[in-house]
Protein backbone atom coordinates (compact mmCIF):
# COMPACT_ATOMS: atom_id res chain seq x y z
CA UNK A 1 0.00 0.00 0.00
CA UNK A 2 2.77 2.49 1.01
CA UNK A 3 4.36 1.97 -2.29
CA UNK A 4 1.71 2.33 -4.21
CA UNK A 5 0.72 5.80 -2.11
CA UNK A 6 4.48 7.02 -2.98
CA UNK A 7 4.18 6.28 -6.74
CA UNK A 8 1.29 8.52 -7.31
CA UNK A 9 2.66 10.69 -5.41
CA UNK A 10 5.78 10.99 -7.27
CA UNK A 11 3.38 10.90 -10.63
CA UNK A 12 1.98 13.72 -9.05
CA UNK A 13 5.04 15.80 -9.59
CA UNK A 14 5.56 17.36 -12.87
CA UNK A 15 7.67 15.63 -15.71
CA UNK A 16 11.66 16.36 -14.99
CA UNK A 17 10.33 17.66 -11.45
CA UNK A 18 11.96 15.10 -9.77
CA UNK A 19 15.85 14.91 -11.63
CA UNK A 20 16.18 18.22 -12.29
CA UNK A 21 18.54 19.65 -13.44
CA UNK A 22 19.52 17.57 -16.05
CA UNK A 23 20.26 20.27 -18.94
CA UNK A 24 21.86 23.76 -18.77
CA UNK A 25 20.31 26.59 -17.39
CA UNK A 26 19.38 29.90 -18.84
CA UNK A 27 19.96 33.02 -16.99
CA UNK A 28 17.80 35.90 -18.43
CA UNK A 29 19.27 39.70 -17.98
CA UNK A 30 17.14 41.96 -19.49
CA UNK A 31 20.33 44.42 -19.88
CA UNK A 32 22.95 44.93 -21.99
CA UNK A 33 26.38 43.12 -20.71
CA UNK A 34 28.67 45.09 -18.58
CA UNK A 35 26.24 46.71 -16.50
CA UNK A 36 25.37 46.00 -12.67
CA UNK A 37 22.82 43.34 -13.42
CA UNK A 38 24.83 41.74 -15.82
CA UNK A 39 27.54 41.50 -13.77
CA UNK A 40 26.21 39.79 -10.61
CA UNK A 41 24.69 37.02 -12.82
CA UNK A 42 27.97 36.39 -14.52
CA UNK A 43 29.67 36.15 -10.89
CA UNK A 44 26.52 34.00 -9.49
CA UNK A 45 26.30 31.60 -12.64
CA UNK A 46 29.80 30.98 -12.69
CA UNK A 47 30.41 29.38 -8.74
CA UNK A 48 26.59 28.49 -9.02
CA UNK A 49 27.33 25.55 -11.51
CA UNK A 50 29.27 23.76 -9.57
CA UNK A 51 26.55 23.71 -6.66
CA UNK A 52 23.31 23.27 -9.36
CA UNK A 53 24.91 20.46 -11.68
CA UNK A 54 24.41 22.07 -14.47
CA UNK A 55 25.87 25.47 -16.39
CA UNK A 56 24.23 28.36 -15.48
CA UNK A 57 24.49 30.59 -19.10
CA UNK A 58 23.55 34.48 -18.90
CA UNK A 59 21.45 35.41 -21.99
CA UNK A 60 21.39 39.22 -22.38
CA UNK A 61 18.04 40.29 -23.64
CA UNK A 62 18.53 44.00 -23.42
CA UNK A 63 15.59 46.76 -23.77
CA UNK A 64 12.61 48.26 -22.70
CA UNK A 65 13.83 48.62 -19.71
CA UNK A 66 14.19 45.03 -19.12
CA UNK A 67 10.93 44.24 -20.01
CA UNK A 68 12.07 42.32 -23.07
CA UNK A 69 13.70 39.94 -21.05
CA UNK A 70 11.26 39.46 -18.65
CA UNK A 71 8.80 38.95 -21.41
CA UNK A 72 10.78 35.98 -22.46
CA UNK A 73 10.56 34.57 -19.28
CA UNK A 74 7.35 35.02 -18.39
CA UNK A 75 6.60 33.42 -21.58
CA UNK A 76 8.92 30.85 -21.35
CA UNK A 77 7.78 26.91 -20.29
CA UNK A 78 7.67 27.11 -16.07
CA UNK A 79 9.93 23.78 -16.14
CA UNK A 80 12.71 25.04 -14.14
CA UNK A 81 15.27 25.96 -17.08
CA UNK A 82 14.71 29.26 -17.79
CA UNK A 83 15.14 32.05 -15.21
CA UNK A 84 15.52 35.69 -14.64
CA UNK A 85 17.57 38.09 -12.82
CA UNK A 86 15.03 40.31 -11.70
CA UNK A 87 14.12 43.26 -8.89
CA UNK A 88 14.95 46.63 -10.31
CA UNK A 89 13.15 48.69 -13.01
CA UNK A 90 12.00 45.78 -15.03
CA UNK A 91 9.59 44.40 -11.25
CA UNK A 92 9.25 47.34 -9.49
CA UNK A 93 9.43 50.76 -11.39
CA UNK A 94 8.48 50.54 -15.83
CA UNK A 95 5.02 48.78 -15.02
CA UNK A 96 3.75 51.94 -13.83
CA UNK A 97 4.32 53.69 -16.79
CA UNK A 98 3.62 51.34 -19.00
CA UNK A 99 0.45 48.63 -19.86
CA UNK A 100 2.25 44.96 -19.67
CA UNK A 101 0.73 41.54 -20.55
CA UNK A 102 2.35 40.60 -17.34
CA UNK A 103 2.19 41.40 -13.88
CA UNK A 104 5.71 41.55 -12.55
CA UNK A 105 4.37 40.68 -8.62
CA UNK A 106 2.18 37.74 -9.47
CA UNK A 107 3.37 36.11 -12.43
CA UNK A 108 6.72 35.47 -11.14
CA UNK A 109 8.20 33.13 -8.26
CA UNK A 110 11.18 35.06 -6.51
CA UNK A 111 13.69 32.21 -5.61
CA UNK A 112 16.52 34.58 -3.87
CA UNK A 113 17.77 37.72 -3.56
CA UNK A 114 21.45 38.23 -3.84
CA UNK A 115 22.49 42.12 -3.77
CA UNK A 116 20.95 45.48 -3.68
CA UNK A 117 22.24 48.26 -5.37
CA UNK A 118 21.94 51.59 -3.13
CA UNK A 119 21.04 54.76 -5.02
CA UNK A 120 22.50 58.35 -4.47
CA UNK A 121 21.68 61.82 -5.08
CA UNK A 122 25.21 62.78 -6.40
CA UNK A 123 26.12 66.32 -7.64
CA UNK A 124 29.67 67.72 -8.91
CA UNK A 125 32.21 68.22 -6.00
CA UNK A 126 32.23 72.48 -6.80
CA UNK A 127 28.36 72.49 -6.10
CA UNK A 128 26.74 74.79 -3.43
CA UNK A 129 24.90 72.10 -1.43
CA UNK A 130 26.93 70.24 1.15
CA UNK A 131 23.80 68.17 2.18
CA UNK A 132 20.91 66.48 0.85
CA UNK A 133 19.24 69.31 3.49
CA UNK A 134 20.38 72.61 1.61
CA UNK A 135 19.29 71.13 -1.72
CA UNK A 136 15.85 70.22 -0.51
CA UNK A 137 15.33 73.64 1.13
CA UNK A 138 16.77 75.16 -2.25
CA UNK A 139 14.15 72.64 -3.87
CA UNK A 140 11.36 74.52 -2.42
CA UNK A 141 12.38 77.44 -3.06
CA UNK A 142 12.87 77.11 -6.66
CA UNK A 143 10.26 74.72 -7.95
CA UNK A 144 11.17 72.52 -11.39
CA UNK A 145 14.46 74.98 -11.46
CA UNK A 146 16.95 72.22 -10.77
CA UNK A 147 17.90 69.36 -13.25
CA UNK A 148 18.45 65.59 -12.51
CA UNK A 149 19.40 63.02 -14.82
CA UNK A 150 18.80 59.53 -14.40
CA UNK A 151 18.95 56.14 -17.03
CA UNK A 152 15.20 56.65 -18.40
CA UNK A 153 11.76 56.83 -17.79
CA UNK A 154 10.25 54.75 -15.73
CA UNK A 155 12.97 53.51 -14.55
CA UNK A 156 13.71 53.03 -10.85
CA UNK A 157 15.88 56.16 -10.46
CA UNK A 158 13.42 58.13 -12.14
CA UNK A 159 10.85 56.72 -9.94
CA UNK A 160 13.55 56.97 -6.75
CA UNK A 161 13.03 60.67 -7.16
CA UNK A 162 8.91 60.75 -7.83
CA UNK A 163 9.27 59.71 -4.20
CA UNK A 164 11.25 61.78 -2.81
CA UNK A 165 9.07 64.70 -4.33
CA UNK A 166 6.06 63.32 -3.10
CA UNK A 167 7.18 62.83 0.52
CA UNK A 168 9.88 66.17 0.76
CA UNK A 169 7.19 68.64 -1.31
CA UNK A 170 10.17 69.56 -4.10
CA UNK A 171 10.02 69.40 -7.70
CA UNK A 172 12.66 69.07 -10.04
CA UNK A 173 12.95 68.85 -13.87
CA UNK A 174 13.93 65.19 -15.52
CA UNK A 175 16.74 64.88 -17.93
CA UNK A 176 16.23 61.22 -19.13
CA UNK A 177 19.60 59.51 -20.49
CA UNK A 178 20.42 55.85 -21.97
CA UNK A 179 21.73 54.36 -19.03
CA UNK A 180 23.50 55.17 -16.03
CA UNK A 181 27.46 56.02 -17.71
CA UNK A 182 25.73 59.18 -19.30
CA UNK A 183 23.80 60.57 -16.32
CA UNK A 184 27.44 60.75 -14.89
CA UNK A 185 28.88 62.05 -17.67
CA UNK A 186 26.66 64.69 -17.87
CA UNK A 187 26.71 65.91 -14.17
CA UNK A 188 30.59 65.61 -14.28
CA UNK A 189 30.37 67.98 -17.24
CA UNK A 190 27.87 70.63 -15.36
CA UNK A 191 24.37 69.70 -17.70
CA UNK A 192 22.56 68.64 -14.97
CA UNK A 193 22.32 69.43 -11.28
CA UNK A 194 21.80 66.47 -9.75
CA UNK A 195 22.31 62.47 -11.04
CA UNK A 196 20.74 59.61 -9.77
CA UNK A 197 23.12 56.54 -9.40
CA UNK A 198 24.25 53.58 -7.80
CA UNK A 199 27.47 53.95 -5.32
CA UNK A 200 29.19 51.07 -7.74
CA UNK A 201 28.51 52.99 -10.76
CA UNK A 202 29.93 56.63 -9.38
CA UNK A 203 33.15 54.67 -7.93
CA UNK A 204 35.76 55.87 -10.27
CA UNK A 205 34.17 59.72 -10.05
CA UNK A 206 33.90 59.48 -6.47
CA UNK A 207 37.85 58.64 -6.01
CA UNK A 208 38.58 60.94 -8.67
CA UNK A 209 37.27 64.09 -6.88
CA UNK A 210 34.76 64.74 -9.65
CA UNK A 211 31.82 64.06 -7.46
CA UNK A 212 29.90 63.62 -4.03
CA UNK A 213 27.21 61.75 -2.56
CA UNK A 214 24.76 64.00 -0.88
CA UNK A 215 22.66 60.89 0.60
CA UNK A 216 21.20 57.61 -0.31
CA UNK A 217 17.83 55.97 -0.32
CA UNK A 218 18.83 52.07 1.22
CA UNK A 219 17.71 51.41 4.84
CA UNK A 220 21.69 51.07 5.84
CA UNK A 221 24.70 53.29 4.49
CA UNK A 222 25.96 51.95 1.51
CA UNK A 223 30.07 50.10 2.42
CA UNK A 224 31.09 51.78 -1.41
CA UNK A 225 29.86 55.67 0.11
CA UNK A 226 30.20 55.00 3.62
CA UNK A 227 29.78 59.03 4.23
CA UNK A 228 26.78 59.70 2.40
CA UNK A 229 23.69 59.31 5.24
CA UNK A 230 20.62 57.67 4.26
CA UNK A 231 17.56 59.62 3.81
CA UNK A 232 15.26 58.04 6.88
CA UNK A 233 18.61 58.92 8.81
CA UNK A 234 17.90 62.33 7.90
CA UNK A 235 14.26 62.37 8.53
CA UNK A 236 13.19 61.36 5.18
CA UNK A 237 10.79 58.74 4.57
CA UNK A 238 12.01 57.81 1.03
CA UNK A 239 13.68 54.06 0.96
CA UNK A 240 14.53 52.32 -2.60
CA UNK A 241 16.75 49.77 -3.15
CA UNK A 242 17.54 48.64 -6.32
CA UNK A 243 17.05 44.46 -5.96
CA UNK A 244 18.92 41.70 -8.15
CA UNK A 245 17.91 38.13 -7.66
CA UNK A 246 16.53 35.21 -9.49
CA UNK A 247 13.12 34.53 -9.95
CA UNK A 248 11.35 31.83 -12.13
CA UNK A 249 8.28 32.17 -14.45
CA UNK A 250 5.18 31.37 -12.40
CA UNK A 251 4.44 27.83 -12.35
CA UNK A 252 7.91 26.12 -11.88
CA UNK A 253 7.18 22.98 -9.13
CA UNK A 254 8.51 24.18 -5.88
CA UNK A 255 11.06 21.27 -5.27
CA UNK A 256 12.96 22.51 -8.42
CA UNK A 257 12.49 26.39 -6.84
CA UNK A 258 13.91 24.91 -3.29
CA UNK A 259 16.43 22.81 -5.06
CA UNK A 260 17.77 26.20 -6.99
CA UNK A 261 17.51 28.02 -4.04
CA UNK A 262 19.44 25.78 -2.31
CA UNK A 263 22.15 25.80 -4.80
CA UNK A 264 22.75 29.45 -5.37
CA UNK A 265 22.89 29.71 -1.42
CA UNK A 266 25.57 27.65 -1.61
CA UNK A 267 27.26 29.49 -3.83
CA UNK A 268 26.26 33.16 -2.16
CA UNK A 269 28.27 32.01 0.47
CA UNK A 270 31.14 30.21 -1.25
CA UNK A 271 34.55 32.86 -0.64
CA UNK A 272 34.93 32.83 -4.59
CA UNK A 273 31.85 34.55 -5.22
CA UNK A 274 32.47 37.03 -2.43
CA UNK A 275 35.96 37.81 -3.82
CA UNK A 276 34.49 38.52 -6.95
CA UNK A 277 31.70 40.67 -5.62
CA UNK A 278 34.35 42.51 -3.99
CA UNK A 279 36.12 43.18 -6.64
CA UNK A 280 33.13 44.67 -8.56
CA UNK A 281 31.66 47.01 -5.42
CA UNK A 282 28.83 44.84 -5.34
CA UNK A 283 26.80 45.34 -2.11
CA UNK A 284 25.40 41.82 -1.03
CA UNK A 285 22.16 41.11 0.50
CA UNK A 286 20.44 37.66 0.65
CA UNK A 287 16.82 37.07 1.10
CA UNK A 288 14.45 34.09 0.44
CA UNK A 289 12.31 33.99 -1.92
CA UNK A 290 9.46 34.60 0.31
CA UNK A 291 10.87 37.43 1.92
CA UNK A 292 12.28 38.72 -1.70
CA UNK A 293 8.42 38.54 -2.82
CA UNK A 294 7.41 40.99 0.49
CA UNK A 295 10.65 43.19 -0.51
CA UNK A 296 9.71 43.91 -3.81
CA UNK A 297 5.61 43.75 -3.42
CA UNK A 298 6.96 47.23 -1.14
CA UNK A 299 8.73 48.78 -3.71
CA UNK A 300 6.08 48.22 -6.30
CA UNK A 301 3.61 50.01 -3.74
CA UNK A 302 5.69 52.36 -2.72
CA UNK A 303 6.34 53.64 -6.31
CA UNK A 304 2.94 52.64 -8.02
CA UNK A 305 1.76 54.93 -4.73
CA UNK A 306 4.30 57.98 -5.90
CA UNK A 307 3.42 57.47 -9.52
CA UNK A 308 -0.19 58.42 -9.06
CA UNK A 309 0.36 61.64 -7.56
Amino acid sequence: MLAVVCTILIGALPIGAQDWPTKPIEVVVGYAPGGGTDMVARAIADVAAKYVGQPLVVNNKPGATGIIGSQYVYSAKPDGYTLLVAGGSETVSVPHFKSLPFDPITDFDPVIRIMVERIGFYVRTDSPWKTIKDFIADAKQNPDKYTYATSGVGGLHHATVLVTEKRTGIRLTHVPHKGGAETLVALAGGHVNVAMASPNEAYALVQGGRVRCLAITALERSPTEPNAPTMRELGYDVYIDNQKGFVYPKGVPQPIRQKLHDAVKKAYDDPQFKASADKLKLELSYLNGDDFRKALKNMYDQIGDSVKK
